[in-house]
């Protein structure tokens, strides 16, 4: 992985009045895009092959330029341009996906947040022992098909949204489903309603919800839209739909906005101090935006059964706001925040700490 020292390096070479916020043309690029031209920066759209489209339909949220490449993994050939550009890369799920967690650790351009958190995140060992560790509720995880006992819920490793994921109620539908040549996790299938709550951490600002170090922020809140998983079961029963061999699908195609019950709200705040502190002793902390995707059950206790270290596309819904993000502050986004926190930290000398 790049050093912090390198990174210090390219950054002292820029020109800091003129930075260029940069990231991929996909996922949360919309929202991204329009609160750093808000925020006074220049912006950087990173697409393969043609500037999509549909960025002229929204012309607020439409990148000052593009940098057309062949595929993701040339980001790393072409990175001289995007230092030239006094480039800042915000990393999101399409970037971590199609690039790389590997490729990702080695871009040599500054980027927004500590690299390193995305590894713990795409890794479902260390997922788990980061969470573990945290002291959080998870759902038990089968280390052998030979131990399912109850439905369980099979994961592939990485940033796939849902795609491949599927449930299986005994050993020989896990092994009739299961690809085993891909690395995967089988976890117990938790009935309850689902949150993915939408944080903010940041290591330099001093006022609100105070951890050890700087604060945290919840921004809002979603519910994600599973292709046919919600409404497949409309039309048949489980076994009338495996007969006809029909199968829920859990790839996310959008999101639908939630709030809890107000009485959750210091549950949900103790969930995202352990799980940032715990990444502060475990790998140096998690920077700006994550998500913990939970589980509220019918006795109204979290699980917390995944972690995304980086902005999701849910936060989507709340450009403009969120029932939560406006009694911060009015429109604010996570996208918004992202640019702030960059301008604050540029202003005051202390961009390091929050770049990688």
């Amino acid at each position: 992985m790049i050093e912090k020292d390198e990174v210090k390096e390219i950054l002292d070479g820029y020109d800091q009045k003129n930075l260029t916020i940069a990231t991929v043309c996909s996922h949360s690029s919309l929202q991204i895009f329009h609160a750093a031209r808000k925020e006074g920066f220049k912006t950087l759209g990173l697409c393969m092959g043609d500037p999509p489209k549909f960025y002229d339909a929204f012309p607020l949220a439409k990148p000052d330029a593009f940098l057309s490449l062949n595929s993701y993994g040339a980001l790393l050939e072409e990175s001289d341009r995007l230092v030239e550009g006094n480039s800042i890369v915000i990393p999101h799920g399409s970037l971590v996906e199609y690039l790389g967690a590997e490729k990702f650790e080695n871009l040599p351009v500054p980027t927004y947040g500590n690299r390193r958190s995305l590894a713990w995140e795409s890794d479902r060992e260390l997922e788990r022992e980061w969470l573990s560790e945290a002291g959080v509720d998870l759902p038990r995880r089968f280390k052998s098909a030979d131990d399912i006992d109850r439905p369980v819920i099979v994961k592939y490793h990485g940033a796939k949204g849902g795609r491949g994921f599927f449930i299986s109620k005994s050993k020989d539908e896990y092994l009739k489903k299961v690809n085993l040549k891909e690395r995967h996790t089988i976890q117990e299938f938790i009935l309850g309603t689902r949150y993915y709550i939408h944080y903010f951490y940041s290591p330099i600002r001093t006022r609100g919800y105070r951890l050890n170090k700087g604060i945290l922020e919840m921004l809002g809140i979603d519910r994600r839209v599973e292709s046919n998983a919600d409404e497949i079961f409309r039309i048949g029963s489980v076994d009338e739909l495996e007969a006809a061999g029909i199968f829920p699908s859990f790839v996310v195609t959008g999101n639908l906005p939630l709030v809890l019950r107000e009485s959750l709200l210091p549950k949900a705040f103790d969930l995202g101090e352990r799980v940032v502190e715990t990444s502060l002793k475990l790998f140096g902390g998690m920077i700006g935006p994550f998500c913990l995707e939970t589980i509220v059950t019918d006795d109204l206790k979290f699980k917390v059964f995944e972690i995304s270290a980086r902005i999701v596309a849910g936060t989507n819904m709340f450009i403009s706001g969120s029932p939560y993000s406006d009694l911060i502050e009015k429109d604010l986004s996570t996208g918004k925040r992202i640019a702030q926190e960059i301008a604050l930290a540029r202003d005051e000398d202390v961009l390091m700490e929050i770049l990688s």
